[in-house]
């Protein structure tokens, strides 16, 4: 039997559902990961556009960089591989183009590895290992995630859907849209992300990227960005 025809077990499935859920306190919710910024100086003024620009996120630099991370750091974390989750973790930090765009990285990976702290069925020994090394978002879901009875392949769609809801959110708060359009933009993205999720699984470490010089160039400019919403 394939992995993708395996049934998960009803509780590892609901926290994993738990665990990608934009309403976990880790702080998501304050990030537009540059849409906000999009909108203001780079026209994503229509559903359309909106939808076009978040599919390109998904592909270009989510694919190709998180869940390429999430992809290696799951199984690291599992053989409790540390020189390689280190590596990852630095990896992530190393690439993160702008100052924003590395502080949510940091704040969530803060903020999800204290929820863990207080999370039944935690590795101690993982959680400060991972404390240790300035942990990145992607590298604290991986750990988060690795405790679960759950497929990597099913990880990296609910941390994709988990993305995709949050966006859609921003969206609506950002361009304006209203909740319709917002439905039929996450509808989008909900066909995109199983592509997109195999594509993460198949990256080798010489194919992972963070290359998005527009994504960069308005991160940089959302920081001084006269009225916003959001963080980053």
């Amino acid at each position: 039997m394939t992995q993708a025809a395996e049934t998960l077990p009803a509780a590892s499935l609901l926290q994993l559902i738990w665990l990608a859920s934009p309403a976990l306190p880790v702080g998501g919710f304050s990030y537009s990961e540059v849409l906000e910024a999009a909108v203001d100086r780079a026209g994503v003024a229509t559903e359309s556009i909106a939808s076009d620009w978040l599919a390109d996120q998904l592909y270009l630099t989510l694919a190709r960089g998180d869940l390429a991370v999430i992809a290696q750091a799951i199984p690291a974390w599992r053989a409790s591989d540390l020189p390689r989750i280190q590596q990852l973790n630095d990896w992530v930090l190393q690439t993160r183009e702008s100052s924003e765009l590395r502080l949510q990285a940091e704040q969530m990976g803060r903020s999800l590895l204290d929820w863990l702290r207080n999370h039944d069925g935690a590795n101690a020994a993982h959680i400060a290992a991972c404390a240790r090394m300035q942990p990145t978002y992607p590298v604290a879901f991986a750990l988060a995630a690795s405790q679960l009875e759950a497929g990597v392949r099913d990880c990296l769609l609910a941390y994709a859907f988990g993305w995709a809801e949050n966006m859609m959110q921003a969206a609506l708060k950002s361009v304006p849209l209203g909740q319709s359009a917002g439905q039929r933009i996450l509808a989008r993205l909900s066909r995109d992300i199983p592509a997109a999720v195999e594509s993460a699984l198949r990256l080798p470490d010489s194919e992972r990227q963070a290359f998005s010089p527009m994504l960069a160039i308005l991160s940089a400019q959302h920081e001084t960005q006269y009225s916003r919403l959001f963080r980053s």
